[in-house]
């Protein structure tokens, strides 16, 4: 389980994405505040795309951009990193959900 406060980290293979410190959130969602690290950069227009393929309800594109996402990046919780992950990223905030399992 997660608690306000928490600070999950988005991380690549050259380190910190950004973090996310947990505000609260609506099971099985998570939200919070994100922190972009100067990597962020390179990743933001793949967030970017995500939240507009979603709002359109680009389904297939929108699984694509999730998988490179998932692909490249991984999501970790205090304890450790997590097997599956959907993450979305605007502005300052994020959302999430996750699983220890990946999901079916």
């Amino acid at each position: 389980m997660s608690g306000p406060d928490e600070v999950w980290r988005l991380l690549g293979q050259d380190g910190l994405i950004g973090e996310i410190v947990v505000e609260g959130g609506d099971f099985p969602w998570l939200s919070g505040r994100f922190a972009a690290a100067p990597a962020f950069a390179a990743w933001k227009p793949l967030f970017d795309r995500e939240l507009a393929l979603m709002e359109a309800e680009e389904w297939d594109e929108w699984e694509a951009v999730t998988a490179e996402i998932h692909d490249n990046l991984s999501l970790a919780a205090p304890g450790g990193p997590v097997a599956e992950f959907l993450l979305h990223i605007e502005g300052d905030r994020a959302w999430f959900r996750w699983n220890a399992e990946p999901f079916e």
